[in-house]
């Protein structure tokens, strides 16, 4: 029999979605991107939690012009209660910005100036979501949380994080696991 490792298993590119019984804000009802995730702890940015501002706000902030009225009218969300002020794009091509962090084949992460610049220009990433803040998990806490039953876990989806309504994500990011949040239980419980 071999030992358990003591390693978790990355679930950066994951959805972690909350389930019912979790009912403190931003996560009520909470779709979270899992950017970073090892024994250190975890770092995401919450999908589906809408802020006050448009993209064309945050640009107009930076004192970045955008013509382009489909990108100023862009949600910002809420990726989390952890440091609000601070912007973060999570988008599919890599692209070669100043600072960005890749998820995985697939996703990346950037906090620098220069992919807002871009957007504003028409010429960033094709598929992008910009989110204010993100979440954080300390070492052992997300793995906790999921004993405890607080999320599902599933691989993420872009048509969840871009082509699906906000208001539709979190039962859209359920059903890729093959459930109605609606019908699960508002509390957890082992067998």
């Amino acid at each position: 029999m071999t030992e358990p490792s003591s390693q978790p298993q990355s679930l950066a590119g994951h959805f972690l979605i909350a389930m019912p019984s979790l009912a403190e804000p931003p996560f009520s009802r909470g779709v979270a991107f899992i950017c970073q995730h090892d024994e250190d702890g975890a770092v995401g940015l919450l999908v589906n939690q809408l802020s006050e501002y448009r993209l064309g706000d945050v640009l107009a902030q930076m004192k970045l012009d955008c013509n382009d009225l489909e990108v100023a009218d862009a949600p910002v969300l809420i990726g989390g209660p952890v440091q609000q002020e601070r912007g973060f794009v999570l988008h599919r091509e890599p692209g070669h910005w100043e600072s960005s962090y890749r998820i995985n084949t697939d996703w990346s992460v950037t906090t620098s100036r220069d992919i807002l610049v871009a957007m504003a220009k028409g010429e960033g990433p094709r598929l992008a979501v910009m989110a204010l803040g993100y979440a954080g998990w300390s070492a052992g806490q997300l793995e906790q949380e999921l004993k405890d039953n607080t999320w599902l876990t599933v691989e993420a989806s872009e048509r969840v994080v871009f082509h699906t309504p906000l208001e539709e994500r979190w039962s859209a990011a359920a059903g890729l696991v093959g459930v109605d949040p609606l019908q699960l239980p508002g509390y957890a419980g082992h067998a």
